[in-house]
């Protein structure tokens, strides 16, 4: 697949997608580098620009923010395919890093699924996340998780595998089990496998509840990358990157800390607003550290080598007789 062309042509960086590449070939190489590499959760394109500009080598587009920024709802289920695709687009083409997306549980059955997955493909993501959960799907940490058989688990992920190779693309297809929630612990090992077996490129088993158990899913499977999801106030455990990497994860991803901060700050704002005031310089950035972040200056740089130069042309007075 092409590479992505973002809004502002890509800095000179070796961390972001490299000229002519795809996102999920970078996605690929960043992954097969050691480590445990950070991608926090955006919601929209200025989340993943400040992604970016904070030097994080990739962007996660997470469906419980996406669901709380774009509809003002929880992450229960309600937001849609097109509503998250749309989403996707928008920030896929603000940064030049690879994204992975959030594709819930895929929005239906195996039909369903391909056509997330061709339409991920196509909104620029390097990869898509895809869990077992039945619907109305919901945030991993929350109690009352379900999910759907094993066979009809492992149907969605070959599915999403046919449409990737269908489309020609190299997507990164991250299988993500909430089992330990539905069902127990064992159950989400061997879904895991299951899902390795059917072509999966990344393993998660979300919402792992100890050391101990992290430290056993890691070792399933060991040819291909684990991912974690750090939940602030979730059931796993918060663990440094180098921790992380210690029990064997690849990819870390922070659902909902850009989220949470943002309505941190914008209630604190509101607050000084309401009083007479306005935001302090604490939560409050300069205009020029906004007009930087958004790229005013590279804006008017390039736009200065389109300027039409104007001509003083004169032409003589014709004498009428």
């Amino acid at each position: 697949m092409a590479a992505r062309c973002p809004y502002f042509a890509a800095e000179e960086t070796t961390r972001g997608i490299r000229p002519g590449e795809s996102p999920a070939a970078a996605l690929r190489r960043i992954l097969a580098s050691p480590g445990a590499h950070q991608a926090p959760g955006c919601f929209d394109a200025l989340g993943a620009r400040l992604v970016e500009q904070a030097g994080f080598p990739i962007a996660f587009m997470s469906g419980f923010c996406v669901s709380a920024a774009r509809l003002g709802l929880p992450d229960v289920g309600l937001i849609s395919y097109g509503e998250m695709v749309d989403q996707g687009r928008k920030i896929n083409e603000s940064v030049s890093i690879p994204v992975l997306g959030d594709g819930d549980n895929g929005y239906g059955n195996s039909m369903n699924i391909k056509r997330t997955i061709k339409g991920y493909i196509n909104a620029g993501f390097a990869g898509i996340m895809l869990e077992d959960q039945m619907s109305p799907k919901a945030c991993g940490h929350t109690e009352g998780r379900k999910v759907v058989s094993r066979e009809e688990a492992v149907m969605h992920i070959k599915a999403a595998v046919d449409a990737r190779n269908e489309s020609g693309s190299d997507l990164v297809i991250v299988a993500r089990t909430d089992a330990r929630q539905g069902i127990s612990f064992d159950e989400a090992l061997w879904r895991a496998k299951a899902f390795a077996d059917a072509g999966a490129d990344v393993l998660l088993a979300d919402a792992l509840a100890s050391v101990e158990e992290m430290k056993a899913f890691c070792k399933i499977c060991p040819h291909l990358p684990k991912m974690v999801n750090m939940f602030e106030g979730g059931k796993t455990p918060l663990l440094s990157p180098a921790e992380l990497e210690k029990i064997g994860y690849s990819l870390v991803i922070y659902s909902i800390s850009l989220v949470g901060v943002s309505m941190r700050a914008m209630k604190d704002a509101l607050i000084s607003i309401k009083d007479g005031g306005v935001p302090p310089p604490s939560i409050m950035p300069s205009f020029q550290e906004i007009k930087d972040t958004l790229g005013f200056n590279r804006y008017y740089k390039e736009e200065k080598q389109y300027q039409l130069v104007s001509y003083d042309i004169h032409f003589p007075l014709l004498s009428l007789q």
